[in-house]
């Protein structure tokens, strides 16, 4: 028999990249839309979100619960997201669910078919790795290394401390010169609102959501802001 959870209705929404992402996971599957355009985050997601529920005829009190790309990602992008969804779900009395980022590549990595101790790695911009470690099994995603940051210089030990098998993210294509032990499997992929809103349900089945009010970006790196000499050379947080 089906568990309630899934199939819950789960609307999620991920601003942590350049790319705007909107997702609804139902019964019978998972619509998405993305858009890549730039400096519209807020007016994007708020548009998809209103296309996406009218083309399902459905209202934000019909939703099992609101999920949102925590991060770590771009500091303004992760902002966006947890503000509108903190609105939506307060607004309707809806559950919401914060989604980390990693963990989310993680939870699309299993559904591939990868097996063993994974390795989350996402480009963090100023020469960074956002990574994370989880050891993906036939019963679930478990997490081994939280969140944090690695120089991608370092991103060969970091696997050989952790006798990672493979990584998922985009750090190794940011970063080709980081130089791995080449018997790790590699996938240059990045989670999206279609894996949040899955992932969501796992973490709304095991009771973990969080008062609106009590939301917030998962940032890992304490800066907020470049220096005057850092955005004259292009850098971005």
């Amino acid at each position: 028999m089906t568990d309630a959870f899934d199939t819950a209705r789960v609307l999620a929404l991920d601003t942590a990249t350049e790319k705007v992402t909107v997702a609804l996971a139902l019964a019978e599957g998972v619509d998405a839309m993305a858009s890549h355009e730039a400096n519209r985050h807020t007016e994007n997601v708020l548009e998809m979100v209103d296309s996406l529920l009218k083309k399902h005829g459905l209202a934000l009190t019909d939703l099992d619960a609101v999920a949102f790309g925590a991060g770590p990602g771009a500091f303004t992008g992760l902002r966006v997201a947890c503000g509108v969804a903190q609105g939506l779900a307060w607004a309707k009395d809806v559950p919401l669910v914060a989604v980390g980022n990693l963990e989310a590549a993680a939870g699309r990595a299993r559904r591939e078919g990868v097996r063993g101790r994974l390795l989350c790695a996402n480009d963090a911009r100023m020469n960074e790795c956002y990574c994370a470690v989880f050891d993906l099994t036939d019963e679930g995603v478990g997490k081994v290394q939280g969140e944090c940051l690695v120089k991608p210089e370092a991103l060969g030990a970091f696997c050989a401390e952790f006798a990672v098998a493979a990584v998922i993210g985009n750090a190794l294509a940011a970063y080709p010169t980081a130089s791995i032990s080449d018997d790790i499997a590699r996938f240059d992929s990045v989670a999206d609102a279609a894996d949040i809103a899955l992932t969501a349900r796992v973490l709304l089945k095991e009771g973990r959501t969080v008062p609106p009010a009590a939301a917030a970006p998962l940032y890992v790196r304490d800066r907020v802001a470049l220096t005057i000499d850092e955005r004259a050379r292009g850098e971005k947080l």
